[in-house]
């Protein structure tokens, strides 16, 4: 029997050929939405990205791990080669303007997805990546069927980038952060039919 089997080579002992330098890459572009265990990574960009500009940031580590925890669908990354360079979180809100409260309630019944915050990694800027995954995740919330519409606050410099994205402003916003006053903006997810129609979903 010996002699047999001696041809014959279990399969796990045969190796495929793999083109060199392949061997372990990761997709080289995607999005997904992120998971308590992208905190970490979250939160860095987070920090360099807004505390450098005001010394702010709009999620603590704690409340990046609460969101992604209550509601990972309502967040996006964008993972190149495995490592995240931009990401948006949201939850839900449930009023027509956004309250103190909505800093950090998820409001689970609520129509409205509240855009914590949209950050890009340093060596990532300056590309336009913010706004491809800003169309994405407006793209992606039209296929949530119970999103009416998007709201998000920012300084007052950033709100020609959002309305490039469609928002619109609708005044100053109630929530002040220290010394940092906010402009409201909103982006009408639902509204017209046939934008329902052909939204791909």
């Amino acid at each position: 029997s010996m002699a047999a089997s001696a041809g014959h080579i279990p399969l796990h002992h045969v190796r495929s050929p793999v083109p060199q330098g392949r061997r372990h890459t990761l997709p080289a572009s995607e999005f997904r939405s992120l998971s308590p265990e992208d905190a970490i990574s979250v939160f860095e960009i987070e920090r360099e990205a807004f505390i450098s500009v005001s010394g702010e940031c709009p999620l603590h580590l704690d409340e990046v791990r609460h969101f992604l925890t209550l509601c990972p669908e309502l967040s996006l990354g964008w993972f190149e080669e495995g490592r995240l360079v931009a990401f948006i979180i949201g939850s839900l809100w449930d009023q027509e303007r956004l309250t103190m409260d909505a800093l950090t309630l998820h409001k689970s019944h609520g129509a409205t997805v509240h855009i914590h915050v949209l950050a890009v990694h340093r060596t990532f800027r300056q590309q336009g990546k913010g706004s491809i995954l800003m169309w994405r995740y407006l793209q992606y919330l039209r296929c949530l069927p119970y999103v009416r519409r998007a709201v998000l606050m920012c300084e007052d410099f950033l709100v020609p980038f959002y309305q490039k994205s469609g928002f619109k402003a609708l005044g100053p916003a109630e929530i002040t952060v220290g010394p940092l006053n906010f402009i409201e903006m909103f982006y009408p997810v639902r509204g017209h039919a046939f934008m329902r129609r052909n939204s791909g979903c």
